[in-house]
């Protein structure tokens, strides 16, 4: 039995380990100060265009208004943020709607490879991409769960399992709460 778990936790860990790579890097770049870019082009609106962010069919107001300026875009919802209007996912071309009391003004947003994986860490990303994101989620959890599990239940990892989990679990509380 103990090798069948083991071999559960290593197909796991080794199916997960490519997007956590992803996740690990982009998000390092990102806390180094490596965001990523996007990049902005504005949109001629004519006169008198209104969108009201408020509205109980906003998304349905946004795809008419995008389609009227002659804007083929597929989206899967709107994000509202004030009085700015995001098409999403963002992490692909989207579309940036600012609402003011007589005028909208629209860009057409593009982002980098950076930039883009920033926005799937952030949940940014295609309905899809989400739900994986909770499937990998619980995997690590089951990567973490079954790797303490496999070492406390071995005589001789037990002690260093221990030890090590000690070392992390303090590391984690003096750099999060203390420092």
């Amino acid at each position: 039995m103990r090798n069948f778990w083991i071999s559960l936790h290593l197909y796991a860990a080794a199916f997960l380990a490519p997007p956590l790579l992803f996740v690990a890097i982009s998000g390092g770049l990102y806390l180094v100060g490596i965001k990523g870019t996007v990049t902005s082009t504005p949109v001629t609106v004519p006169a008198g265009v209104v969108v009201h962010p408020a509205s109980d069919s906003l998304e349905a107001d946004v795809r008419a208004l995008l389609r009227d300026i002659g804007i083929t875009h597929d989206f899967e919802y709107v994000k509202k943020s004030g009085n700015t209007l995001y098409t999403r996912p963002t992490s692909r071309l989207h579309y940036e709607i600012s609402v003011a009391d007589d005028s909208v003004a629209i860009k057409r947003n593009v982002p980098n490879l950076q930039k883009r994986l920033i926005e799937l860490h952030k949940g940014h990303g295609p309905l899809w991409f989400k739900d994986f994101q909770k499937i990998l989620a619980s995997g690590v959890l089951f990567i973490v769960f079954s790797g303490l599990w496999l070492g406390l239940s071995s005589p001789g990892l037990r002690a260093r399992t221990i030890a090590t989990g000690i070392v992390g679990l303090t590391a984690f509380l003096i750099l999060g709460f203390v420092v």
